[in-house]
């Protein structure tokens, strides 16, 4: 026969209790056990002493002969530091879904296409600043020139009188 140390549920709907219990391994969970060993009030606050409650001696003398604890069981003597129990480790569990990773790659994009937006947004708008530089340059520089003309026909023209007046004179 083997032997299991596991939970047997009791306690109203929504408002659960549980014993621990030595039970065969092949009879129903909340059905015929050996022996309880001790109570698990999930309701209470983890750090309450009334949370477990459990009979160490006996659970020692079960363990003795061949009694297996269930993974809950197990935690609970664990933390009384009868058993040792290894952590598990499960990084598939960790990975995000199919969608998520869809979500995120597209969201990835939109930024990436967004960002491509924004840097062709700030080159044109430089090219255009440069384009108005220039302009300007040009502006400025016609204007200086036209100003040298009009100041080289005011010469000519001031040349032209003074001979005009030399000469009628």
């Amino acid at each position: 026969m083997s032997l299991k140390i596991r939970l047997s549920r009791g306690g109203a709907k929504k408002r659960p209790f549980y014993r621990i219990v030595v039970a065969d391994s092949r009879s129903p969970r909340d059905g015929r056990y050996i022996e309880k060993v001790g109570t698990f009030n999930p309701l209470l606050p983890r750090d309450s002493e009334d949370r477990i409650q459990l009979d160490t001696d006996r659970v020692k003398h079960w363990l003795s002969n061949g009694a297996l604890p269930t993974d809950r069981v197990l935690r609970f003597l664990d933390a009384e530091g009868l058993m040792k129990r290894e952590p598990r480790n499960n990084p598939e569990k960790a990975k995000p879904g199919k969608k998520r990773l869809e979500r995120e790659q597209a969201k990835r994009a939109a930024e990436e296409e967004k960002a491509a937006a924004a840097a062709e947004a700030e080159k044109e708008a430089a090219e255009k600043k440069a384009a108005e530089k220039e302009a300007a340059e040009t502006e400025t520089a016609d204007a200086a020139a036209a100003t040298e003309e009009e100041a080289d026909e005011k010469a000519t023209d001031e040349v032209a009188a003074e001979e005009a007046k030399e000469a009628s004179e």
